[in-house]
């Protein structure tokens, strides 16, 4: 027979693993989103290199997107940030939005958008969602809300609208 050893710290039975204590923030689901609630992305600083791996990730080689000179020469006082990577900043996976509706969520429906005013490299960008509608539909919800990116002088450089489809209780 062999004998234990008396100190030797007790183990205890391990816990349950629970996935959703990993959670970034409490889901919840269609019902609990208000009209007004609003999800912001981080900061982020576009720089040259930005829009350089964005200019050959899209194909699109417009000299306004890279020339300065041929910036200046049209009325640009720079090279222009591309339109469609501005618009990318308003990705819901950059707030926390998707982090709420994960369980929930089915589909992103539509998205629109005005491009209000030039994004130059070394602008700052602010974006943010803020819910505008909730049009339960069935078995499913429509999450409209206004997509918005201010720049670092506070003026609006895009205005836009995403919807996406929820599953409800």
């Amino acid at each position: 027979m062999e004998k234990q050893n008396s100190a030797a710290p007790a183990v205890a039975a391990p816990a349950e693993f629970n996935p959703d204590a990993f959670l970034v923030v409490p889901a919840r689901t269609f019902e609990d989103l208000r009209i007004g609630d609003v999800f912001r992305a981080p900061s982020r600083t576009l720089t040259d290199a930005h829009a350089a791996a964005f200019q050959t990730v899209s194909a699109d080689n417009h000299p306004i997107h890279y020339d300065a000179e041929w910036a200046r020469r049209h009325g640009h006082p720079a090279p222009v940030v591309h339109g469609l990577q501005v618009l990318a900043f308003t990705a819901p996976g950059a707030t926390l939005f998707p982090h709420f509706i994960g369980e929930v969520f089915i589909s992103f429906l539509e998205l629109s958008c005005t491009f209000l005013a030039e994004v130059h490299s070394g602008d700052t960008l602010y974006p943010a969602l803020t819910i505008t509608g909730l049009e339960p539909r069935d078995d499913n919800g429509i999450v409209v809300t206004a997509a918005t990116i201010h720049n670092q002088r506070g003026e609006l450089v895009l205005s836009g609208q995403h919807k996406y489809l929820l599953r409800r209780r």
